[in-house]
């Protein structure tokens, strides 16, 4: 099978475009006399078509390269392994994310990150993603001092930016966060001060300041836990949590974060394992085509990528099987499908997919529709699958000391 990637499908758009663009040789100065009749106009030349990248790479891929795009892949290893090379050379996952598990020390999630660049090649870039939130969720090696909870943080810009730029220093594009939802329940744990705030005011002003730093490091942020997961009181990796609350009263709370980083271009947002009873009283939100499609999309307008929470989470996993769920998800208008714990996951929900496609359950359009979200995503950032050089942990650790106010 054959995948096309981006730096080529650039170099032949330079190519056409330097063929098609040349100026036309300047006509030789007219005679003193004026011809009796004037010589008839030549046809204007029709302008040469600028090949869409995007399109191009799509057009080029099969059926399992397409599907594997919709996939971002936990694995266990602290190397490029086997594991690894079968996700993205076997199943063409779209991106993997790495968690604890993972990372031992600089030097080796530097290796680790290279490595995974290096089994892709040539072709489409990953997404390498992790959720670097700090405090209560860090991922970075030892050697870079922790940075605090983003309900702690002082300077938001601050932190977005050093979010960024530790997740850049070590190959990682993609960042799950930042966290906006607001900490209203105090019997909530699994957010608590992992939230900006506990007010939507707070937490909109104080979440864009750091998505903006975000995205200006060169990361790619996915704001989360959409429709808002800070008024539960379950944690969603072990139950189906339940917000019994109306469309009318989410809009004056919990999506007013979520409204204003769409609004201010927000690329990516990940979807929570939520029931919102009164939207969807059957499917949990990542699931839901009535919250994802009828909310996220037509009533907020959102039109990047959307991501699920992990599919291998308890709210899903007690009480759909992973298969039947990835398709659901797709079907409610989800990109990717994060599935990032236990062995044979990825190749169960990428049975299921292939699966819903040969049936005409997916159509070969819905496919694209999100195929094309994300190589939109990925050519937008610039993602490459080129290494990364071990990183100054002086610099990034004075980063970390200044947003903790010890610079």
């Amino acid at each position: 099978m054959t995948k096309r990637n981006f730096a080529s499908t650039l170099l032949l758009v330079v190519f056409l475009l330097a063929a098609g663009c040349q100026a036309a040789p300047t006509p030789s100065a007219s005679p003193a006399s004026t011809p009796t009749h004037a010589p008839s106009a030549s046809p204007a030349p029709t302008p040469t078509p600028t090949p869409d990248p995007v399109e191009e790479t799509l057009s080029a891929m099969t059926t399992e390269e397409k599907v594997g795009q919709l996939l971002i892949a936990g694995f266990y290893e602290t190397e490029a392994g086997e594991e690894a090379r079968s996700y993205i050379q076997d199943y063409h996952v779209g991106g993997l994310i790495l968690y604890g598990r993972n990372v031992e020390s600089a030097q080796q999630l530097t290796d680790l990150t290279n490595g995974l660049k290096a089994l892709a090649g040539d072709g489409i870039p990953l997404f390498l993603s992790t959720d670097q939130e700090g405090g209560m969720v860090e991922r970075m090696p030892p050697e870079i001092q922790k940075l605090p909870n983003a309900y702690d943080v002082s300077d938001p810009a601050a932190f977005g930016s050093a979010l960024g730029a530790e997740c850049a220093a070590f190959g990682l594009n993609t960042d799950f966060a930042p966290s906006l939802d607001i900490w209203s329940n105090p019997n909530n744990t699994v957010i608590g001060r992992r939230a900006f705030g506990s007010d939507a005011e707070t937490v909109t002003q104080r979440g864009l300041a750091c998505l903006t730093a975000m995205e200006e490091s060169g990361t790619i942020p996915v704001v989360k836990h959409f429709p808002g997961h800070g008024d539960t009181d379950t944690d969603s990796h072990v139950g189906l949590p339940v917000v019994d609350k109306t469309r009318e009263e989410l809009l004056e709370m919990e999506l007013l974060p979520f409204q204003a980083a769409i609004d201010a271009g927000a690329p990516a947002v990940m979807v929570a394992h939520i029931l919102m009873t009164q939207i969807d009283p059957d499917r949990p939100a990542t699931l839901s085509s009535e919250v994802v499609t009828g909310l996220l999309r037509e009533e907020l307008g959102f039109d990047g990528v959307v991501f699920t929470d992990d599919l291998t989470m308890g709210a899903i996993t007690q009480n759909y099987g992973l298969g039947e769920a990835a398709v659901l998800a797709v079907e409610a208008g989800c990109d990717v499908l994060l599935v990032c714990h236990e062995t044979g996951s990825v190749e169960e929900v990428c049975a299921a997919l292939l699966d819903a496609v040969d049936t005409g359950r997916i159509t070969e359009d819905r496919l694209d529709q999100s195929v094309r979200r994300i190589l939109t995503l990925k050519q937008n950032y610039g993602l490459t699958n080129d290494p990364v050089d071990l990183p100054d942990l002086d610099a990034l650790n004075a980063r970390v000391a200044a947003v903790n106010g010890l610079a």
